[in-house]
């Protein structure tokens, strides 16, 4: 049983992924036992989906239906591949600029990045798989649209998208409080991608090690950071001021 983004129960969300619905991301309860559960199980790690093991009241308020201690979320949009996308925009002959989110959490963030990617002419953003905000209708509404016209890949991990763009000569630049250089000082002007990172952590250690340049906004107020989303339009919109 389904509505246009969610699927409820074991047996109808083992036929959606048989015949190929893009799933964004699977809830399963906690300590649920028997052969069709293992069977949804073994697919999920076949086909590497997105699943998350939860308490059986967190289904419950996702859903009233008969779940059966399974939901899945459909995705809205078709996902690219990386290295596709990275080849299409370089043979485009624009200047690739990509947008790497580092496990964003808030659905409302990332509707608004990928608003704000979309009108500064972001050429794709980069999302991990795992444990960062859904791509539901909440995302659609929060982009106004935004995320039907801009390309969005999904990798295993962002430092493997980083080492990616990195080998395809594209330098990678950090949103971070961690550096002493401030965004104005960097220069967007080359192929570049920037990371934003989530909205409580940052960005993760083990990324931030590997990047090419740092930078940060400069805050005059006691409040030490901004929101991503804010923070975000900031940059994108610094790199499209060097460019034009």
């Amino acid at each position: 049983m389904q509505n246009d983004t969610t699927i409820f129960g074991i047996r109808a969300i083992i036929e959606a992924i048989k015949s190929g619905e893009n799933i964004d991301k699977l809830f399963l309860q906690k300590g649920l036992k028997g052969d069709l559960f293992s069977e949804l199980e073994q697919l999920i790690r076949q086909e590497r989906l997105n699943a998350s093991y939860v308490p059986i009241e967190k289904l419950n308020k996702l859903s009233n239906k008969n779940h059966q201690g399974a939901i899945a979320q459909i995705a809205p949009i078709t996902f690219y591949d990386l290295e596709n996308l990275v080849l299409d925009v370089m043979e485009s002959g624009k200047t690739p600029l990509f947008l790497l989110l580092d496990q964003l959490s808030d659905v409302r963030n990332f509707g608004a990045i990928i608003r704000t990617a979309e009108c500064t002419g972001v050429s794709g953003i980069i999302i991990q798989k795992k444990g960062g905000a859904p791509v539901n209708g909440d995302t659609v509404k929060t982009s106004a649209g935004a995320i039907f016209k801009i390309p969005i890949c999904k990798v295993d991990h962002i430092k493997d998208a980083v080492f990616y763009l990195q080998a395809s000569g594209i330098k990678i630049i950090a949103a971070t409080e961690k550096t002493s250089d401030l965004l104005y000082d960097v220069s967007f002007k080359e192929p570049c991608g920037i990371i934003m990172g989530s909205e409580g952590r940052g960005i993760n250690p083990s990324v931030l090690s590997v990047v090419d340049a740092k930078a940060k906004l400069p805050i005059l107020g006691e409040i030490e950071s901004l929101n991503v989303s804010v923070a975000c339009g900031a940059f994108l919109y610094e790199a499209l001021r060097q460019r034009r």
